[in-house]
This record gives C-alpha cells, structure tokens and sequence, in this order.
C-alpha cells in the first residue's frame, strides 16, 4: 500500500489545537480559509482581505474567548 507525502505528513505533523480552532471559526462564520502561525507569545491571523480581516479585528474578544489563551492576537492581510 503506498501513502501519498500529503497522507504521510499529515498523520506526522498534527495541527496545534490553537490553529485549528481559528481556521474553524473563520470558516465556519465567513466561509473563507485564512492562514495562522503560531509563536510563543502570540498567534498571527493572516487574512485575505482588508474587509475580513477589519470584521475579524470586531471578533476578536469572542475568538480569545474560544481559544482560551492569553497570547496575543495579530491580524495581518495578506496570505
């Protein structure tokens, strides 16, 4: 049985919880994927546009609440 480099670096690498709760939300209330980078003190929220990313600046007590951390987090535009 052969895996593809996908398959295989999927089960390797698991996405940090924190990621995939914002990719999560973004989508399921916009619709849209947006990118996410995690860093020691804080997470980046890449969005693909300035309306989303002005929208998700409005979200962002709900989504602290959700993630429950205390990193800081930074919306940039632009993937």
């Amino acid at each position: 049985m052969t895996n593809s480099l996908g398959d295989i670096l999927a089960n390797k690498f698991d996405e940090p919880p924190e990621i995939a709760i914002i990719k999560s939300y973004v989508q399921r209330h916009f619709k849209t994927s947006v990118g996410v980078t995690l860093h020691d003190t804080q997470i980046v929220i890449n969005a693909p546009g300035a309306a989303l990313a002005a929208t998700l600046r409005m979200q962002l007590p709900q989504l602290q609440k959700e993630l429950k951390t205390d990193k800081k987090l930074l919306i940039r535009i632009g993937r």
